[in-house]
């Protein structure tokens, strides 16, 4: 890569790198947010979203560092424009060169075996003894027999092929894919991978590479395995030494049978040798290289570089799956947000529900404030999933179920949904759900895209509409993003009456909702028909009324 070309890019990586410096590998999921550390998305609207179920959904990457590489993107969003540009173009390229995606896509398939050796290495514990068991995951540690010397060499080998695959891959065009390919093969000029292709000499208990070992030093390379040629040779002319000392001097004296004995008492105490020479390896050398290895910059960053890749094809994958309607949405940057997308489908119904029927997100400048009235049942609340999951897809830099689009990515997104079982202890739903909403605006700016399910539930009508305006009006003139999904249309009416925000209501024919989203604000809730649907309507309770009436009177 060129030097112009490093001083224009975009940084692409992310702090901490997703392999683990500790002693337990990271899990796929590890960076699911949580109370204490989250980003775009908090633990509320992580799960409101289902976020878990739409990784599920576009996950199709091949290894364990790219589902973990998939998934971080996906929870925790980042909402750099410049840089999902960068990425949108990486993954243009694989859409129009088939050949380099057969290229890449092998080179990552190549990979995945020997991905599973390298945590094996770094974060195994190896009991000791003649034979190399199985990984037994022991309260979350990968537990092996042996000494971890086939640990040893299938990790450092997947290394080694890393950088010797990476090598041979085609030129690329985009500054993104260059940045990653070139990140592996700089690991290859790092000491870290000296140490792994070997060979590895310890002087004074120090590692040192082949350039390191001083030329004229005679010392021995590192070995990973139980049979080390010097020690045997030595203990071999010991014994040999031995044998022949009673077998010729000692003649005259009858006692020609001590070096029988000697070879035979040498025979169990060989393995004795051998595992203690082995132990010594473990944890002189494998131990310290393990822990060496696995706190390595050099390694984090071209492990999650082929993760990066795999990613990139994940999304591809994704979206050639798809039977139609897939596209890269325009990523924008702008100081406030804004979403539209033509023809939207929710990313987890829409394969289910080949008749899904699409609908229009329009979220600008013009439609900050969007209210969405309806009956119930009639899809209130899988447009506002959609919206959130398709804003999601988005900030991956990945494909979106849509025939058309453009977004400025969020710096926040706020999904509020009653929680009655979550209740504090001393606190209503009223001000439970209060404090939910209170919270959101305090952290929303105009790069925020909030979802409210109701507003001011628990309280009285006339307090419900004095303080579900004020609300309303503050996000408004806060300038994020605000979709509130309510029944209350006299709270609609006194606001499109002082020109504010815009509304959308469920279509509803008589044969039941279309699921497709409309101008206006629905007066009707359904709630008859919905009651009718579950047998719990006026009739419902008289029937069932009338029934306990008529058995009480037989039993008299």
């Amino acid at each position: 890569m060129s030097d112009a070309t490093e001083s224009n890019s975009i940084p692409i990586w992310r702090a901490p790198f997703i392999l683990s410096n500790g002693k337990q590998p990271a899990g796929i999921r590890d960076t699911r947010p949580t109370d204490s550390d989250y980003g775009v998305l908090d633990p509320k609207t992580f799960n409101a979203i289902e976020a878990d179920a739409l990784f599920d959904e576009i996950n199709q990457a091949e290894t364990q560092i790219g589902q973990s590489v998939l998934y971080r993107s996906l929870v925790r969003p980042g909402h750099d424009a410049q840089l999902l540009q960068k990425k949108q173009e990486a993954i243009r390229e694989l859409a129009s060169n088939p050949e380099l995606f057969a290229e890449l896509d092998s080179f990552v398939k190549k990979m995945v075996p020997g991905e599973e050796s390298l945590y094996y290495l770094l974060y195994g514990e190896f009991a000791g003894g003649l034979t190399t068991d199985n990984p037994k995951n022991k309260t979350g540690k990968l537990e092996f027999g042996g000494y971890g010397y086939r640990q040893f060499i299938d990790g450092t080998e997947f290394a080694v092929n890393l950088v010797e695959e990476a090598d041979s891959l085609p030129p690329v065009r985009s500054t993104y894919l260059q940045e990653l390919i070139q990140a592996i093969r700089n690991f290859g000029d790092s000491r870290t991978y000296a140490l792994m292709h070997g060979p590895i000499y310890v002087i004074d208990g120090k590692f040192k590479t082949r350039e390191e070992k001083p030329p004229y030093l005679p010392v021995p390379r590192f070995r990973p395995s139980m049979f080390k040629w010097l020690p045997s040779l030595i203990f071999l002319s010991i014994v040999t030494g031995l044998f022949y000392f009673f077998q010729n001097m000692l003649v005259e004296l009858g006692a020609t049978y001590i070096g029988s004995g000697i070879l035979i008492l040498t025979v169990p105490i060989i393995p004795i040798i051998l595992q203690a020479v082995s132990s010594s390896d473990r944890d002189s050398v494998i131990y310290p290289l393990q822990k060496l290895f696995r706190q390595s910059p050099d390694l984090a960053k071209a492990l999650e570089a082929l993760g990066m890749i795999d990613e990139l094809l994940s999304l591809h994958r994704y979206a050639q799956s798809a039977d139609k309607g897939m596209v890269l949405p325009e990523i924008i940057e702008a100081e406030q947000h804004t979403l539209t997308v033509t023809n939207a489908k929710n990313p987890l119904l829409a394969r289910m529900q080949p008749d899904y029927v699409p609908n229009d997100i329009k979220l600008d400048a013009a439609n900050r404030l969007l209210i969405i009235t309806g009956p119930n049942s009639g899809g209130k609340t899988a447009y506002c999933k959609t919206v959130v999951q398709i804003q999601l897809l988005g900030q991956t830099g990945g494909y979106i179920p849509a025939t058309a689009a453009r977004l400025v990515p969020a710096e926040h997104i706020f999904y509020q949904v009653p929680e009655p079982g979550r209740l504090e202890e001393g606190m209503g739903r009223f001000a439970y759900e209060l404090k939910q909403t209170r919270e959101i605006f305090f952290n929303s700016t105009p790069l925020s895209l909030v979802v409210l399910d109701e507003l001011a539930e628990g309280t009285t009508f006339e307090e419900k509409m004095t303080l579900s305006e004020y609300v309303l009006k503050g996000f408004h003139k806060l300038g994020a993003t605000t979709i509130l999904v309510t029944h209350n249309h006299e709270l609609c009416e006194r606001l499109q009456s002082e020109g504010i925000g815009s509304y959308l209501q469920v279509e509803f024919l008589p044969e039941g909702p279309t699921h497709r989203l409309i101008s206006g604000i629905s007066r009707e809730s359904h709630a008859d028909r919905v009651a009718s649907a579950i047998g719990f309507s006026k009739e419902d309770v008289e029937k069932h009324l009338a029934t306990l009436q008529d058995s009480t009177r037989s039993e008299t």
